[in-house]
């Protein structure tokens, strides 16, 4: 048998340098595969997302009531440290987080994602939706949170939380949607509408934090967790969240100053349509790209836009008509000149009928009639509904979207407006109407509040 020594075997001169130099490309080959596997989906959307939410802490009287003896009662107000989470959705400062979180609170202290904390004012808020929106003063323009949509959620697909859970800020969960549609009651005067159930883990301070997508799109707005139980929360869907901060923005905006525009519509989400004015610089069909040095695809993004227009401001605005570009400067008016002697088809409505309307968009729109089969071509979403009104009465509900009433459809607040003026419909006993529930279209009949005479209608 032929037997070769190890010393007559050939070795390369640098054999040593070729082994380090393999070991080394190795183990660099290593920590490149440990990385690309660690930094998974979840990762990137918490360091997408993070720098725009912010943490909320404030102090408030609450009045605590203890039982006596033979079942008196004796209250004493103490003080409580709140604490809660918000979303930046705009540059300038501009916070969106739950009403509770800031209801009463005379000092409200926001900490950013870089350790800042700075004072932050209320701006505006709507206590039946427990929506508000805060603002802070930056030196810098701030990071904005990316928004998604809630109209295309799947029951299961992956959900993430940030907030300031029991004050441990910028907290990160992970759960699923377990449900959608969810209706819960808080009290015997306020419940949630149509809200996400998520498993993933929301604690107290988490009300007013983002819920987000695996892509770190902001999907909703957590606000409540169920007592008791394990991965069991709730989330109001950013669809409905920003349709509501849309509407009181406006009407805040609307008190402040007047830019000449009475009513938008945005068909597809992408342009806002220009239906009436009051402002010889617009026509109806105006296209509004651009106000101050705010692009303006939708009415949040107008909302926002208006948000510091004060009366004597000279605002300038991008609009397109019929295809072509123009450029122009509008003079901001002062809403207490303008007050029309007549009152508006909204004041109306809410006196004789009992409701408050806003046009539902067309996506929201699309969605009704892909899950109905139906074709309708748009409705007005009631988003209140005066206690003790007709409507309230007969069960109509905000949430619920109005599609007709009498023998006219309700397409938009012009529709409305001629349904109110017909004189038909005032002599009517019983007025029919149609709204649209929960997939489903309902209808009912109502009898109308008398129309006060002050109404000028």
């Amino acid at each position: 048998m032929l037997h070769i020594s190890n010393d007559s075997l050939p070795r390369p001169k640098n054999w040593l340098v070729i082994t380090v130099t393999l070991l080394a490309s190795v183990g660099h080959l290593a920590t490149v595969g440990a990385q690309s596997l660690r930094e998974t989906p979840v990762v990137l959307a918490y360091r997408a997302a993070s720098p725009s939410v912010v943490n909320i802490h404030g102090q408030k009287m609450v009045r605590k009531t203890a039982a006596g003896f033979a079942g008196a009662t004796t209250d004493a107000l103490r003080q409580v440290n709140g604490m809660g989470t918000g979303v930046i959705v705009d540059p300038r400062g501009y916070i969106v987080t739950n009403h509770h979180v800031v209801e009463d609170v005379p000092d409200i202290r926001v900490t950013l994602a870089d350790e800042r904390t700075l004072t932050a004012r209320l701006i505006a808020f709507s206590k039946n939706d427990d929506l508000a929106v805060i603002k802070i003063n930056s030196d810098a323009p701030l990071p904005i949170i990316k928004r998604g949509s809630s109209e295309d959620l799947m029951i299961g697909e992956p959900v993430l939380a940030i907030g300031n859970a029991f004050g441990y800020e910028h907290t990160l969960t992970q759960g699923i949607i377990s449900a959608l549609h969810r209706d819960v009651p808080v009290n015997e005067t306020q419940k949630y509408r149509d809200l996400i159930q998520t498993s993933a883990g929301i604690n107290p301070g988490n009300s007013g934090g983002p819920l987000l997508n695996i892509e770190g799109e902001m999907i909703g707005i957590n606000v409540a967790v169920r007592v008791g139980a394990q991965q069991i929360a709730f989330t109001i869907p950013v669809d409905q969240a920003m349709q509501t901060v849309t509407t009181f923005l406006e009407e805040h905006n609307q008190r402040q100053a007047s830019l000449g525009i009475e009513e938008l519509f945005d068909p597809q989400e992408k342009t806002l349509e220009v239906r009436r004015s009051d402002s010889t610089h617009f026509v109806n069909g105006d296209r509004v790209i651009r106000v101050g040095q705010h692009d303006t695809r939708t009415r949040f993004d107008l909302a926002l836009a208006a948000l510091e227009v004060r009366p004597g401001d000279s605002i300038p605005l991008v609009i397109e008509r019929q295809g072509e570009t123009k450029e122009f400067k509008i003079v901001a008016g002062d809403p207490a000149g303008n007050r029309k002697r007549t009152r508006s088809a909204a004041e109306v409505a809410w006196e004789w009928i009992g409701i408050r309307t806003e046009p539902i968009n067309a996506s929201a729109m699309r969605q009704i009639n892909l899950r109905q089969g139906t074709t309708y071509r748009g409705g007005l979403r009631i988003t209140a509904v005066r206690s003790g009104s007709p409507a309230a009465t007969y069960g109509i509900e905000p949430g619920d979207v109005l599609l007709g009433l009498h023998e006219w459809r309700t397409e938009s607040i012009a529709d409305l407006e001629m349904v109110i003026d017909r004189p038909e419909l005032r002599t009517s006993v019983e007025t029919k109407f149609y709204i649209h529930r929960r997939d489903k279209t309902l209808y009912g009949f109502l009898r109308l509040a008398e129309l006060p005479a002050s109404s000028g209608r």
